[in-house]
Parts: C-alpha cells; structure tokens; sequence
C-alpha cells in the first residue's frame, strides 16, 4: 500500500499488518516463539536481530508513517535515541545537540559520551545560525528534538536539514512530542526520526517502546550495532503497540484539539502566569508551527501565578492525573524539574527556562469541560491555602 496515497486512519489501521492465511482474523496473528528454523529458509529469524513477523510487520507500518523506507523498533526511547546516536559516532566525531532536550538524552550525552571519546556541544538557541557556529570539522551528526521538553520551543527543521547536508552531516530528530500525526521531519530532510513509541505511539500508559525511521541503509547501520545492544522488544509488546497505532490518528487528533482549547482557557486564567502551546498566536514559534506541524499537538506547559504553589496544584487535582509519562488517553501532569529533567542540574534546567513551578500537561481523550471543572476546584484549594501576612 502506498502511504503518500491513503489517509492516516487508513495507515495507521492497515499498512504493514499481518494477515491471518489460516483463520481470515481481523487483527494481526501474534507469532511468540523465540527459536525459528536456519535452513531452508529466506530469512534467518531471531527476537535481537529485530526481524520476528512482528517485528518486521510493525517497523513497516511505522516506517510508513513517518513516510520512511524502513524502521526498526526498540525496547524503550532512549534504546533507540543511544543506538542511533552511537552507530554514526566513533572516538574522535563531534555531535551537535540543541539546548532544549529531554533530560534523558541530556545525561546520556553529558554522563556517557566522554567514555566513549566522543565529543559534543550544546547550541545557545535553537535558530539555525546557533548550530551552524557549533559545527566542526569532525562533526558527524546534529541532533534537534521539536517541540521540545517541556517548554514546547521550535526548531526550524528544514533549516537544519538543509545546513547540515551542506556539511555532510547526519541529521536526527526526536519527533515523540510531536508524532507521526502532526509532524513529518524526512519531508523536511531529516537523515533519521526517533520516537518514544511509549506515548502517542503507545497511547494507553502501558506499553514502552521506542522506534527510529530512516533508509534502509542509515536502519542498517543502526541494526548493526542494535543486534549487539540487545534493545529489542519483545513480541507480544509488539503486537501491543501494532494494536495501539491503529488508533493513533483518532487519539492524537483529539488530544490536539483538547490542548488547543485548554492553551486558550489557561492563557486567558487570571491564576495562570505564563502558557506554552505552539498552538497560541502568542507563542514565538507559532508561524513556524503551522509550517512544518499538521497540528499543534496535545502538550502544553504552564506556570502558575506567584505565590500559588505547583505542588499543591497537582496534589488537588482529582480526575487528571499527577503522573511521570505523558501521550495516553487519560490527562496528566508533572513537574518537569522532579521527573524528566531531574537528572539535570538546577543551574542547568534554570539555564533552559525550566522552573521547580513549571507544570507540564499532557492532554487525554477526555472532555474538556470535565478537565477545565478539575483545574477550577484544584486553584480554589490551593488559594485557600495561600496564608496572607499583614503587618
């Protein structure tokens, strides 16, 4: 089926499915052996080498969706960003990476590359000008995430691309955030496209998993060194997340309506001090946003006014969920500063406009009446709580 001639409902429902010959099942067959036969047959199948039925149905399905040749599918995020990223670098490559990062990537560039020899800079913006004045002539790869976490800052991605061909670098992006739905970063010219499979691919808040789309030859470059990583996932995890992609399109659509309605009631809020939403005309991203987004997706992040404490907020809330991941149908929120960057220092998350009151919000299915009445009751307690001093 070709992918740039069906809708994505329709990819997301039936590319790369695998078809039951025996019993004429809706949905894919489950295969869960760990051992297959060597002789006498075209492929050699192994769980670790990424090419169970499984495996190889869901890496064309995604791969289709990100409008990639191949794709591979990995046990967690960071296995696939930490592959990726190794298989193009050796002792002696420079890495170009955006300040505004997930913190897990962050503390694998600062905490792992320097045993490995490989040296890094972080740019100071994320205008196509501050990555160019950090390349090098050892550089092999720039790497951007958009939008990013939990600020939801753009990076122009066609400019990069663009600058980095010019250079003979390889890109890659980190498009979870985002997802397949509302962002295409290989139409842009992106050399590789990163998912935490965990969220909008997942969906439900029960599955981890992680995905990287390219060419076949940049895949096979990662297959190489992923076989002897061992970041592979297992079959029945699989079959999950082919099950969950089926709705991904409904999903990510609703959520980006409930986020572009929720931006504007907490952007209009009196208690609300600041909103982080692409969606917003006030963003200073906006117009690129509508560039190279479909939509504006189902993050948001926000600040509550001064002297309302955060922590208070999310404790009262009572039908959304103060939780550590984000993309499933259920509404959540975090703080940034406690969970995903927490492994960064104060210094630097303060350095990259995250602060200990920031609350990032993921938004669900739900109906946003229902979700506007919770953050309503959850800023009267927590007002209640506020102790006003006279003198």
């Amino acid at each position: 089926m070709d992918r740039k001639k069906k809708g994505i409902n329709t990819v997301c429902t039936h590319h790369g499915e695998l078809k039951d010959e025996k019993y004429k099942g809706a949905t894919s067959p489950l295969y869960m052996s760990s051992s297959y036969a060597f002789e006498n047959v075209d492929v050699k199948r192994y769980p670790r080498y990424f090419n169970t039925p499984n495996q190889e149905a869901l890496g064309k399905k995604i791969a289709a969706l990100e409008n990639a040749e191949a794709a591979l599918i990995f046990g967690s995020g960071m296995a696939a960003i930490s592959t990726s990223l190794i298989a193009f670098l050796k002792a002696g490559d420079h890495v170009v990476l955006q300040n505004a990062l997930y913190g897990g990537t962050y503390n694998l560039i600062v905490e792992e590359f320097e045993k490995f020899g490989i040296s890094y800079d972080f740019t100071t913006g994320l205008d196509v000008e501050d990555f160019e004045v950090k390349i090098q002539s050892n550089t092999k790869v720039i790497y951007i995430e958009t939008p990013s976490n939990p600020l939801l800052k753009l990076t122009d991605i066609k400019a990069v691309a663009d600058l980095a061909k010019r250079h003979h670098i390889i890109t890659m992006i980190d498009n979870t955030f985002a997802s397949p739905v509302n962002q295409n970063p290989i139409d842009f010219g992106i050399d590789i496209v990163i998912h935490s499979a965990t969220k909008y691919m997942g969906g439900h808040s029960d599955i981890c998993a992680g995905a990287v789309a390219a060419t076949s030859e940049n895949i096979d470059r990662i297959f190489q060194l992923a076989k002897n990583f061992g970041g592979s996932l297992s079959d029945y995890t699989v079959w999950l997340l082919e099950r969950s992609i089926k709705t991904m399109g409904i999903r990510v659509r609703a959520q980006n309506e409930n986020a572009m309605r929720m931006a504007n009631y907490l952007y209009k809020h009196d208690d609300i001090r600041a909103v982080y939403y692409p969606g917003l005309s006030s963003h200073p991203d906006y117009e690129l946003a509508k560039i190279q987004m479909h939509g504006f997706g189902g993050m948001l992040s926000f600040e509550l006014e001064k002297g309302l404490d955060a922590s208070d907020f999310y404790n009262a809330l009572q039908l959304i969920k103060p939780s550590m991941s984000l993309a499933g149908v259920e509404s959540t929120v975090i703080a940034p500063s406690l969970t995903s960057h927490a492994l960064m220092s104060e210094v630097e998350r303060k350095r990259q406009g995250i602060s200990d009151g920031l609350i990032r919000f993921s938004l669900g299915i739900e109906e946003l009446e229902d979700l506007v009445a919770d953050i309503e009751q959850a800023l009267e307690k927590v007002k209640g709580n506020v102790v006003t001093t006279t003198y």
